[in-house]
C-alpha cells in the first residue's frame, strides 16, 4: 500500500519561530512570514498534504481580543498554504479543530450554536477551494457529528480524526467502533487518529480502526508527550525514535502518516 506523507505539528511549531505566543491563526494576519515558511519547510520535508493555519480559527475564538472576523483570518490561511504549496503537486486542506466549550448536557453549548460556529468558518475557509477539510483532534463523537454535517454541504472531500486516550478511547469515552458506525453513513473520505499519544500506544488504535472500516486510514500521532519550558516545544521522543515508531503504521492499514 503507498503511504501519503502529511505535514507535522503547525501550533506548536509557529510558536517556535514567533517571538510572542498568540493565538496562532492571527500570524495568518500578524506574521504571514512565519506561516509561509512553515508550510516550506514541510513541503521540502516531502509532505504532500499540508494543513491551513486555520484549526481554532472559529469566531469564540477570533473575537476574544480582536476585531478580526472569521472570514479574513480563516480565508487567508487558506490562501497561504496554497500560495507555499503552489507548483509543489502537494494538497491543502483546511483545517477545523474542536469548540474549546462542551455540548449540553456536559457544558452549556447547544447544537445549534456549534454548527453555526463550524458552519461559519468553514464556508470561509471552503471560499478559497481548498483540496479537502480535515476535520481533526476531536475529542466528542457528538461534536464531530455536527462539524460533519457542516462541512457536507461544500462538496469537498472531508477527513476526520479523532484523538485519544491511553484507554483507546476518547476523553468523551467515545469508541473506535462508535466512530465509525457514526461517521462512515455520513460520507466521509478518511478516519483515523491524531495529536495525543505517541505512535506506540496510537498503533492499537489504528489497528482497530482498520478492523471495523474500509475507508482510507489517516495516522499523526504526537512525538510522544510533549512538555513546554522556556517557550521552547520538547517532543518526548527525538526523531529517529519518533521514525522508527511510526513505521509499523503502513502495515497496520495507514494510508495516511505524519
Amino acid at each position: 500500500m503507498s503511504v501519503i506523507l502529511l505535514d507535522g505539528a503547525v501550533g506548536t511549531s509557529l510558536w517556535e519561530k514567533s517571538k510572542n505566543r498568540l493565538p496562532v491563526w492571527r500570524y495568518n494576519l500578524e506574521n504571514p512570514k512565519i506561516v509561509l515558511e512553515l508550510h516550506g519547510e514541510y513541503l521540502a520535508a516531502g509532505a504532500q498534504i499540508i494543513l491551513a493555519n486555520t484549526f481554532g480559527a472559529n469566531r469564540a475564538a477570533v473575537k476574544k481580543g480582536t476585531d478580526y472576523s472569521v472570514n479574513d483570518v480563516a480565508r487567508e490561511g487558506v490562501r497561504l498554504a496554497k500560495h507555499a504549496a503552489r507548483g509543489s503537486g502537494a494538497k491543502v486542506a483546511l483545517s477545523v479543530g474542536p469548540l474549546l466549550e462542551l455540548l449540553k448536557p456536559h457544558g452549556k453549548l447547544s447544537e445549534e450554536d456549534a454548527a453555526e460556529l463550524f458552519s461559519e468558518q468553514i464556508a470561509a475557509g471552503a471560499a478559497e477551494l481548498p483540496d479537502l477539510i480535515w476535520l481533526q483532534t476531536f475529542m466528542d463523537l457528538e461534536m464531530m457529528k455536527i462539524a460533519v454535517q457542516c462541512a457536507r454541504k461544500h462538496g469537498i472531500p472531508i477527513f476526520c480524526s479523532m484523538s485519544f486516550e491511553m484507554s483507546g478511547k476518547t476523553m468523551m469515552k467515545d469508541s473506535v467502533a462508535q466512530i465509525v458506525r457514526t461517521l462512515e453513513p455520513q460520507g466521509i473520505d478518511a478516519v483515523g487518529l491524531n495529536c495525543s499519544v505517541g505512535p506506540e500506544a496510537a498503533l492499537p488504535v489504528l489497528r482497530e480502526f482498520h478492523e471495523h472500516t474500509n475507508l482510507p486510514l489517516l495516522f499523526k500521532p504526537n512525538a510522544g508527550l510533549t512538555t513546554i519550558s522556556n517557550g521552547i516545544v520538547q517532543p518526548g521522543m527525538d526523531i529517529e525514535h519518533f521514525v522508527r515508531s511510526v513505521l509499523p503504521a503502513a502495515d497496520a492499514g495507514a494510508t495516511y502518516i505524519g
